[in-house]
């Protein structure tokens, strides 16, 4: 009997739904959030996103983002229109007990910071409890690292004045990273796997860049175990 024939019990069946582009790129979305947040190492991040681009049909794509708090509301969405039945999660309970406690940020007690960077800069290592970082740059800019003084509960205040210059911000995992900077002509540029969910930290960027612009980027050296 030919496939496209429907058979007796068929209509009881899920329907079989192919995955499209758009549902694959969501799920390497969450993926690469949960990288950046310390969840996943790069060994499993390249595991899990060869197996979402090898994916064919929507039922699949849910189990590679299920452990993963990032994904809760796209696994929702994916097993709804993939007819799955969402199990003991589906009262939000589950959802509720795994998803990481995110303590509220607050700004450190210990003393600012200053950096001033005219036609060059310096690698500065901000320590632990500052309460913020005030720079200056003209055409140039200095490699600020946040490793030490990020971490949970932490809020931290960037505020930067560029003139045709820019730093380089390191940060280490889990920091999520809000932009209020006023530009013209001008822009900070911040990698995708350096926007984390808050668990380590709030890095606020403040100021004015007049032609320029920060590059934040995830420190090369971080590791879930330097938490």
């Amino acid at each position: 009997m030919s496939d496209l024939v429907p058979r007796a019990g068929d209509s009881d069946r899920p329907r079989k739904l192919r995955a499209s582009d758009q549902d694959r790129d969501a799920v390497l979305d969450v993926l690469s959030s949960a990288h950046a947040s310390g969840r996943l190492d790069p060994t499993e991040l390249d595991e899990r996103q060869e197996a979402t681009m090898a994916t064919k049909f929507l039922a699949e794509l849910p189990e590679l983002i299920d452990d993963l708090p990032e994904g809760d509301e796209l696994v929702a969405r994916l097993r709804a229109e993939a007819g799955i039945d969402p199990g003991p999660s589906a009262s939000g309970t589950a959802v509720a007990h795994r998803r990481k406690h995110i303590p509220p940020a607050k700004p450190g007690t210990g003393k600012p910071v200053y950096d001033v960077a005219v036609l060059g800069g310096s690698a500065k290592t901000i320590v632990a409890g500052t309460s913020k970082v005030e720079t200056y740059a003209l055409m140039g800019g200095s490699e600020i690292y946040l490793h030490e003084v990020m971490g949970p509960g932490v809020e931290l205040k960037l505020t930067n004045i560029s003139v045709m210059a820019g730093h380089d911000i390191y940060v280490p995992g889990g920091v999520r990273i809000i932009d209020n900077t006023v530009n013209f002509l001008a822009g900070n540029d911040i990698a995708r796997n350096a926007q984390g969910d808050g668990s380590n930290g709030t890095l606020i960027l403040d100021g004015f860049n007049l032609m320029a612009g920060h590059d934040v980027k995830l420190d090369p050296n971080w590791t879930p175990e330097n938490r």
